[in-house]
């Protein structure tokens, strides 16, 4: 897992948007480049453009908009971090899509909000993403979680990868589908955070995905799978 980093005005969180409305760029950036810990260092209207334009700018985190005219922003955040791995993409929409907030947690976004959500919010969720932690919005990943959880299909479409993780990875891994912090997962089962950050690298690789939000989609399949019989630790 990443390690968390800290920003500064001196060192600030760089930042590349991308959206078609010309009005929400400039909304974006006012608000977020009134932050003292924030720079804008540039944006972009379409996926082609985000493209060319992003990776030389070297951003820290990219905002960008799901629907565009040429494209999704969806398929650039999966090519911008191709291209750069350590980028931390944070999808804004104006639809509340189950399938688009899916299709984003596996192209490796960290987080996934509504453009209702408040500035303050919106500021926090761009230092959440920029210090390695995932953000999704609370509302719409129960939505899809319960989505999840309730399609007949799930069962026969279980991730093999479950069944390596020993009981505590489990239990961890459905306390991250629940949203809670590696602090708060470590004050649920009573371990120290550096084991809890321990044990979520490994279960990350055992799952073979890399961030934690990834990890969260397969959480949902848990309930369907605890009836069965557990693996040894």
């Amino acid at each position: 897992m990443a390690e968390t980093r800290t920003f500064t005005e001196q060192d600030p969180i760089r930042v590349f948007l991308l959206d078609d409305h010309e009005v929400v760029r400039r909304g974006l950036a006012d608000l977020l480049g009134a932050e003292p810990d924030i720079a804008v260092v540039g944006d972009a209207d379409t996926a082609q453009h985000a493209l060319a334009r992003g990776p030389a700018l070297r951003p820290h985190v990219a905002v960008l908009d799901v629907r565009l005219p040429d494209g999704d922003g969806i398929s650039v955040c999966r090519e911008l971090r191709s291209r750069m791995p350590g980028l931390a993409c944070l999808m804004l929409t104006s639809f509340d899509d189950e399938e688009a907030l899916l299709d984003a947690i596996m192209a490796g976004a960290a987080g996934y909000v509504l453009k209702q959500i408040k500035g303050s919010d919106l500021v926090s969720a761009v230092r959440t993403v920029a210090s390695g932690q995932s953000m999704l919005d609370p509302a719409t990943t129960a939505r899809l979680m319960h989505s999840l959880r309730a399609d007949p299909g799930g069962a026969s479409a279980l991730p093999p990868e479950l069944s390596s993780l020993s009981p505590r990875e489990r239990d961890i891994l459905a306390l991250i589908g629940e949203g809670l912090t590696n602090r708060e997962i470590g004050k649920e089962l009573y371990l120290s955070e550096k084991t809890v950050k321990n044990h979520i690298s490994r279960l990350l690789a055992k799952l073979g995905v890399q961030r934690r939000v990834q990890a969260a989609v397969l959480a949902s399949h848990l309930d369907q799978w605890d009836t069965g019989p557990r693996p040894s630790p």
